[in-house]
């Protein structure tokens, strides 16, 4: 509720500076040509003094030359900053942020609410955890509200993915692991109450995490060992011309979708289903025959136990989704895993 209220006042406090702006230049403006003629008299006045005393015209004339070094230094960077932003505005980059503070992940949430609320989104990431999965993610309250997702991960049984995960350190592929099967419980929620969700796995290494929000691309660089939290985060709007970037990441993720080599995942089954150029169904396969048997029932409505929150240490901990039958309902208890959690 605070959320949406508060994108409610920002086209009205937008407005509101933008006319106090403009009362501000025309007060200045007036204030300029009531003071212009006393202020000549004055000039003129402080002229005379000082064309008789040589010191004096010096150091004036020292002042003027560095007010007009300083002014066209100030002039030049302007343009040359002016020209910058065109190429900016040009390529469709209209933001950027750092995200090493609270404030600014804060106001990126914020913003990607307001661009992805009632609108198809589509996203290309690690495991999902980082984004959606974990309750604090930029994308968590969005999936509820956005029309259609389409959604690209890692598959955590892949051997390219594998092979990367497990060179970062051989704990670090259960965990990975885990946050998959978290992000895919809840996409079995969301497809159970009707949003539109669709989920392909792919295998190459990732180079980038790629959010597109309708009009809007959120980017950041995901190669290698970096710790994508901690990149920056560049945001692309859609220009209406074909050089802009955002045509070429929105191209680049079709193109991915579309891919027969990316096998889609079946919520309801729990399994991938490799198709040809045409679409048509060619085989399928279980991802994960023996921890992925029982996940299947997560599109029930599921009480959620949740075991040993409260650890004795400060390690991060991810989780890892286990059935525990029950006589009248599927229960899913989340268990502590001594792995670190990797993000999105």
């Amino acid at each position: 509720m605070f959320q949406e209220s508060r994108l409610r006042r920002e086209p009205v406090v937008r407005s509101a500076t933008g006319s106090v702006f403009h009362i501000l230049i025309v007060a200045v403006s007036a204030g300029i040509a009531l003071w212009l003629p006393a202020g000549a008299r004055q000039f003129l006045s402080f002229w005379s003094r000082v064309e008789r005393e040589t010191s004096r015209l010096i150091a004036v004339e020292m002042a003027a030359a560095i007010a007009l070094i300083v002014l066209f230094s100030l002039l030049h960077r302007g343009l040359r900053d002016r020209s910058l932003a065109a190429v900016a505005a040009g390529a469709g980059l209209v933001s950027f942020y750092p995200r090493q503070t609270a404030d600014a992940q804060q106001r990126i949430k914020a913003l990607k609410d307001e661009q992805g609320t009632g609108r198809s989104i589509m996203v290309m990431g690690s495991s999902g955890y980082g984004g959606f999965a974990d309750q604090m993610g930029d994308l968590t309250s969005l999936l509820d509200r956005c029309v259609e997702a389409k959604i690209l991960l890692m598959n955590p049984f892949g051997s390219d993915t594998s092979a990367r995960i497990q060179a970062q350190g051989r704990s670090m592929l259960p965990a990975f692991r885990a946050e998959v099967r978290r992000s895919i419980t809840l996409l079995k929620r969301l497809k159970a109450l009707g949003k539109s969700v669709t989920l392909k796995l792919y295998d190459d290494p990732p180079l980038l995490k790629l959010v597109i929000l309708g009009d809007h691309v959120w980017l950041q660089h995901a190669h290698g060992d970096l710790d994508v939290e901690a990149m920056p985060e560049y945001v692309l709007r859609r220009n209406g011309k074909e050089h802009g970037l955002y045509s070429l990441y929105a191209h680049y993720f079709a193109q991915r979708w579309a891919c027969p080599d990316i096998p889609e995942y079946d919520l309801e089954t729990d399994e991938l289903v490799h198709r040809n150029r045409a679409g048509q169904e060619v085989r399928r396969e279980r991802l994960e025959p023996a921890a992925m048997e029982d996940l299947g029932r997560a599109v029930r409505p599921p009480s959620v136990a949740i075991d040993g929150m409260e650890a004795a240490c400060g390690e991060p901990a991810c989780f890892r989704i286990e059935s525990v039958p029950r006589p009248a309902d599927d229960v899913f208890r989340l268990r502590k895993d001594r792995s670190s959690v990797s993000g999105l």
